[in-house]
């Protein structure tokens, strides 16, 4: 058998499919990619063709979104919480069917889409749509409306919205005030912690616009607003004044000058507090107003005289 050679009939070994595709042209190679790249984005819009469903079609008047919540307190189904707060704690409801919702124990929502009930997440587990952009877990909210900029408070322990980079937990008054505030508002334990002393509306809780007083009591900007407009200037929980009066004391020091007391009232004396500085002390009464020697405010009370 010299000389007789056996080499093609040894069998070739197989080529991987990494080998296979280097031997391809560049070309070639360029057009699987291509093809690839087209169907993740083929694949891509889809998903996003079924989460975005019905997107801002949806909701109640307080949110945009695909879904409602079953209340864990009286097994009712409502918009959001805010629905249950005004169908069960209002002043027509019987004081002892009045109730708030723990939100944080909602466990079942309905997708608005299909009406499949289900435990709370953000997507539906039957039509598969995003039942809220904005979606948190721990508070169990949803709003196709990001436009709002929410966000999670640890410290307050639900959602706000303005965007976590506009404001700060202040951990002495228990919420969260804007940036700007941060080394200026003073300090009021539990401030956002009570209603509004002009709408009665609890403030934590409130979608409207809050705002802090020089004496770092809270209030409603629309209530603030409208305090303005009937001419008062003074916080109603502790008189202070709510802003710079120093222009109005002025024309009281005019007013007064040009006003002069009868002679049986010209020596009378009153005691008085300064409702701004709370410093007492003994002036001279004019029917106009009395003004503290200390800030030179007229914001006082006649205590005695």
């Amino acid at each position: 058998m010299e000389g007789v050679h056996f080499n093609h009939f040894v069998e070739q070994p197989q080529k991987t499919d990494r080998e296979k595709s280097e031997m391809l042209s560049p070309h070639s190679r360029n057009e699987e990619t291509e093809s690839v790249i087209l169907e993740l984005e083929a694949a891509e819009s889809s998903l996003k063709e079924v989460l975005d469903r019905g997107l801002m079609e949806h909701g109640c008047p307080h949110y945009r979104r695909r879904c409602c919540i079953r209340s864990p307190c009286c097994d009712e189904i409502f918009g959001c919480h805010h629905c249950h707060y005004e169908a069960k704690n209002n002043i027509s409801v019987d004081p002892k069917q009045s109730h708030d919702i723990p939100r944080q124990k909602v466990e079942q929502v309905i997708c608005l889409l299909c009406g499949t009930e289900q435990e709370v997440r953000q997507n539906c587990t039957n039509c598969g749509v995003c039942m809220g952009k904005y979606f948190c877990e721990a508070c169990k909210l949803y709003d196709d409306d990001t436009s709002k900029k929410q966000y999670h408070c640890d410290g307050c322990g639900i959602c706000r919205i303005g965007g976590h980079e506009n404001f700060f937990h202040c951990y002495k008054c228990g919420c969260c005030y804007s940036i700007l505030l941060k080394n200026s508002h003073p300090c009021v334990e539990g401030a956002m912690h009570h209603d509004c002393p002009i709408c009665f509306e609890y403030l934590f809780e409130s979608r409207n616009d809050v705002t802090v007083l020089p004496c770092g009591h809270t209030i409603h900007q629309k209530c603030l607003e409208e305090m303005r407009e009937h001419y008062q200037y003074a916080c109603p929980l502790c008189s202070k004044s709510v802003c710079d009066m120093s222009k109005v004391w002025e024309k009281f020091d005019v007013e007064i000058a040009a006003t002069p007391m009868p002679e049986p009232y010209q020596n009378k004396m009153v005691q008085i507090l300064c409702n701004d500085c709370g410093k007492k002390s003994e002036v001279q009464y004019h029917v106009v107003a009395q003004k503290c020697p200390d800030c030179k405010s007229y914001n006082t009370r006649q205590t005695r005289g």
